[in-house]
């Protein structure tokens, strides 16, 4: 039996045994009798029966689209804490209109405040017609959650919705999330290419290659470019088609050949990125490959290949396996267990360069708490760095909303009822530097950024900065002549498009530490 297909067994299993015994039932309703009770409804939206079953019922006209309409029911938090949750809801389509964003339209979503900030799990790219379908999201529940409901309707779409069930299911993170097994006392091993490199501080780079753009990072002392193999960012249910996907990572292959030729001339030292796996992402914005085997194997089968063209190239640093993973449910094989194959396939191949290996959730320091490492030589952990993000993502469409631009949050200070400094900073980064202190871990933050509007952009970088430097940490910044939202070249007028001939204090604080790459 091949290495694939025994893994896939003993995912198939797991999965089995998670769907049949140990998830708990913590809320279900099917919208009759006392299970209306804590629900209200807006204007739109009311509970009927149709043919004899009991339904949520949202039709809304188009002079109504714009705004939110739908069925709110708080939850109670006792139960969910430290779950993970599975939320199904069955529901039915009739001519709702294409919204102006995909993350509106259908809503099917689960709401949650915690102290460090709003999340809302909502499938996207969900309106038009169709029949009664099962949509589902996932959600972990931390402990210091604060608020949750369950929100169903239609958000800048009119038309009608139609719910006839909705069902939670409540796993522990050790269910969802295996660890490795590994030897009593573990402790990261290392060669002494790892051990003998001090700590690097770069960039993530651009998109596409331009020689400029490399000769100009090598003049700002940086000696770390994190390069990306990127299309179709933010969208879902990309990446599908193989052949034509296969076409695409050759080109960028192509590419990355002369990135590497010309960074071994300025001694820039280059990991490969793997942004945009095979498969893409769901409409969960989960990663496809974690619940589908021909994604994965296709994945395994890239790493296989790019080991075997990289691996004596001296501008190579690492192999970073895949850019922000996300798994929000059980899932046929999980994020680590993937990446922990993808690694052992990369090891028969190449024996010694870094292999870069991201916690769940996107990567965010909090997945580090059940993050496990992996019992081969030279595993690089990395984190990325964006919180809080309703600083950093302010002016930028994301999980926290889009800010306008006269309501700057600003940095030091309260935000979200909660004092940020560097301290705070310090606590969140916590469940990293234990897992580094732990298991003797060599660790990455591969991003890191604010706004460039952002008030107090420049101290929230010196402060970031400052601990990784501390705790002896790789870093690069995002990003490098990628996108004008975070670049250190444009100025603090989040209107002004072009660079500037002036040094920013953000790219001055860059510059202050990449001297120190200087021998």
């Amino acid at each position: 039996m091949s290495r694939w297909k025994h893994l896939l067994l003993i995912s198939l299993w797991t999965g089995i045994c998670l769907s049949a015994a140990a998830s708990q039932i913590v809320y279900e309703c099917d919208f009759s009798g006392r299970q209306l009770d804590g629900w209200k409804f807006s204007e739109y939206t009311e509970p009927v029966v149709i043919d004899g079953v009991p339904m949520l019922k949202v039709t809304v006209p188009e002079p109504s689209a714009a705004r939110m309409n739908a069925a709110f029911r708080p939850m109670n938090l006792n139960p969910l804490r430290n779950k993970i949750l599975m939320i199904t809801f069955e529901v039915k389509a009739e001519s709702v209109t294409k919204p102006a964003h995909s993350y509106n339209g259908i809503k099917a979503m689960f709401y949650l405040k915690t102290k460090t900030g709003e999340v809302w799990r909502n499938p996207v790219h969900l309106h038009g017609s169709f029949d009664w379908r099962e949509i589902r999201t996932g959600i972990e529940i931390p402990s210091h959650a604060e608020k949750a409901q369950l929100i169903v309707g239609l958000q800048e779409s009119s038309g009608t919705l139609l719910v006839r069930r909705i069902r939670i299911e409540a796993f522990s993170k050790a269910e969802v999330y295996p660890s490795i097994p590994l030897p009593a006392n573990f402790r990261a091993e290392y060669t002494r290419r790892v051990t003998e490199t001090p700590p690097l501080r770069g960039v993530m780079g651009p998109d596409n290659y331009r020689p400029e753009d490399l000769d100009e990072l090598h003049s700002w002392n940086a000696n770390l470019l994190r390069w990306q193999l990127k299309r179709n960012w933010g969208r879902s249910n990309t990446e599908r088609d193989l052949k034509e996907y296969t076409g695409w990572f050759h080109r960028k292959l192509d590419e990355l050949d002369r990135v590497l030729d010309h960074c071994r001339k300025l001694g820039i030292k280059v990991i490969i990125d793997l942004h945009t796996p095979p498969g893409g992402r769901n409409s969960e914005n989960d990663m496809t490959m974690f619940y589908e085997p021909v994604y994965a194997e296709a994945f395994l089968k890239m790493w296989e290949e790019m080991a075997v063209r990289y691996k004596d190239h001296p501008a190579l640093w690492a192999y970073d396996l895949v850019n922000e993973p996300s798994q929000s449910k059980p899932a046929r094989i999980d994020y680590l267990t993937l990446q922990y194959e993808a690694a052992k396939r990369i090891r028969t191949i190449d024996t010694e360069t870094p292999i870069i290996v991201e916690s769940n959730g996107w990567a965010i320091p909090h997945t580090f708490g059940y993050l496990s490492p992996l019992p081969l030589p030279n595993i690089i952990y990395q984190a990325h760095m964006y919180e809080p993000g309703a600083f950093t993502h302010q002016g930028v469409g994301n999980n926290w909303g889009a800010r306008g631009s006269e309501q700057y949050t600003n940095y030091p200070g309260v935000i979200g009822g909660i004092r940020w400094n560097r301290e705070t900073l310090r606590e969140r980064l916590r469940p990293v530097r234990d897992f580094q202190q732990k298991y003797g871990a060599r660790i990455y933050i591969g991003e890191f950024s604010a706004a460039r509007w952002a008030p107090g952009a420049a101290r929230y970088l010196e402060d970031v900065i400052s601990i990784f430097e501390e705790y002896g940490w790789d870093w690069s910044y995002h990003s490098f002549r990628e996108s004008q939202v975070w670049s250190v070249e444009h100025s603090a007028d989040r209107f002004d498009y072009k660079r500037t001939t002036l040094p920013t204090d953000r790219k001055q604080i860059l510059l202050n530490y990449f001297e120190r790459n200087i021998p």
